[in-house]
Parts: structure tokens; C-alpha cells; sequence
């Protein structure tokens, strides 16, 4: 009976362990700057190569979270409202279930360490501008365009991989890749995505997913889904709700 309860606590803290890792590339989705990522469109030009949003400055949205261990079956699930005013990000959790060490050691302090990160202005550390990145000249996919990113310094914010845009607009859809530093020394890979949707002409990240292969640990996913309710100061249209309500499949 010690040995099991020995080997479940050892569980435990390995999964913690796994989900903050994971966490690292999830917590800088906070959509502080609207400002287009720079890259540029040829090799000796250097201006804006999506197209421009307006700054965000300000929303609400009911967050819903979910993270999962395949190896030790620990699983999670959490749904919160969250504001953004400027520096001051706040949160208030609505509905929880699953593990407990999950929903509190994870995806609590997951929130918990955004609302640090907000205050201190740190999110500036993973946006897509010149100060963070290096822009190669994009390329033509099938109904879309990529440019590749590559992170000017080893950073666990920092994601070495692509953007997405749209063919037609050049809107950014996502940004996808492995993180350009790995949080420890526990995990050989962690891949993340960020999915972005123009709501009432202001870009805002929808979805962020994150696994990673963790010693002892295996596979862990980790996603994060955004419905808005106010951006800017006012609140969401129908037609944009309708827009990105079919993105939103974290099980329940």
C-alpha cells in the first residue's frame, strides 16, 4: 500500500512538473499588442508583412482550459471569465472538475502567472516584432502564406517555426512551431499553436494548444480556448461570435 501511494504522489509531481512546462507556452497568449508582426516581403525590404489590427487594450472572455496526461490519466478542466483593462488582468473561475492538483497546481496558477506577467509588462517578450524575431521572405502554400520565424535568442516565450497568414488579406491565422528553448531539461520537445481570428476588425488569439514529450511523463496537451464578450469596451458582434464558434472543442 506505501509502495502505490509512493508511486501515485511521484506521479503527481511529475505531471505538475509536465504542465508547467507546458504552461510556458501557453500563458503569453494574452493579446496585449495589436500591432502586425514585421517580416520582410523581400530581401531588402523591411515593413509590415500582415495586415495591420488595431491595438487591443481591452477584453472579457470566458476562458476554458483543459490539460491531460496521457501515461498517469491526471486530467483537468476549468472554465474562467477574464479581463484584460490596460496592465490589469483579473479572473474569476466559474466552473471546475478533475483532478484537483490539475485545476489548482496548473490551471490556476497558469492564470495566476499571466496576471503576474501582465502587471510586470513581460508579454512584450513573446510578441511577433523585430525586437524578438528574425522574418524570412514569405512563401505560398495551398490557400495560404507562411513565413518562417526565427527567435533572435533562446527563449521558453519564443517559438521557432511559422506564421500563418491568409492568402487573400494576409490576416495572420496562427503561429506554429516548437519553443526556442526548452522550460528544462524534463522535455525533449514542446510544439505549440496559436490560433488568431480578426473579431470585429481587432485580432485576437482564439485557441492555444501545447504538448510535449516529458521524461517519465510522456505525452501532456495542454489547450486553452477564448470566447469573447467585449473587446475594446464593446461588446462582441453576433456575426463574429457565429465566426469563431466552431473553433471551440475543449471536451467537457
Amino acid at each position: 500500500m506505501r509502495h502505490r501511494s509512493t508511486h501515485f504522489a511521484s506521479s503527481q509531481r511529475l505531471t505538475v512538473a509536465a504542465f508547467t512546462l507546458l504552461a510556458a507556452g501557453i500563458v503569453t497568449t494574452t493579446p496585449i499588442a495589436g500591432e502586425a508582426p514585421a517580416g520582410p516581403a523581400s530581401n531588402d525590404a523591411n515593413k509590415v508583412a500582415v495586415a495591420n489590427s488595431p491595438a487591443l487594450s481591452q477584453y472579457r472572455a470566458l476562458r476554458r482550459m483543459h490539460a491531460v496526461s496521457e501515461k498517469f490519466n491526471h486530467e483537468g478542466w476549468m472554465e474562467a471569465w477574464t479581463e484584460l483593462d490596460g496592465k490589469t488582468f483579473r479572473y474569476e473561475i466559474v466552473s471546475e472538475r478533475g483532478s484537483a492538483t490539475i485545476r489548482n497546481k496548473v490551471l490556476k496558477a497558469m492564470l495566476e502567472r499571466e496576471k503576474e506577467l501582465v502587471a510586470t509588462g513581460e508579454p512584450g517578450r513573446s510578441e511577433l516584432s523585430a525586437d524578438n524575431y528574425e522574418f524570412a521572405p514569405e512563401t505560398i502554400g495551398p490557400g495560404c502564406k507562411y513565413i518562417l520565424i526565427k527567435p533572435k535568442r533562446k527563449d521558453s516565450l519564443l517559438v521557432d517555426g511559422r506564421i500563418v497568414l491568409s492568402e487573400e488579406d494576409r490576416d495572420l491565422l496562427r503561429v506554429e512551431g516548437k519553443l526556442s528553448k526548452n522550460p528544462s531539461f524534463w522535455t525533449s520537445l514542446v510544439n505549440v499553436v496559436r490560433r488568431y481570428a480578426r473579431l470585429d476588425g481587432v485580432r485576437v488569439p482564439i485557441a492555444t494548444e501545447s504538448t510535449a514529450k516529458v521524461k517519465f511523463v510522456g505525452n501532456s496537451k495542454l489547450k486553452v480556448e477564448y470566447e469573447y464578450e467585449t473587446i475594446n469596451g464593446r461588446p462582441v458582434s453576433q456575426q463574429a461570435r457565429r465566426l469563431v464558434a466552431p473553433n471551440y472543442s475543449v471536451s467537457r
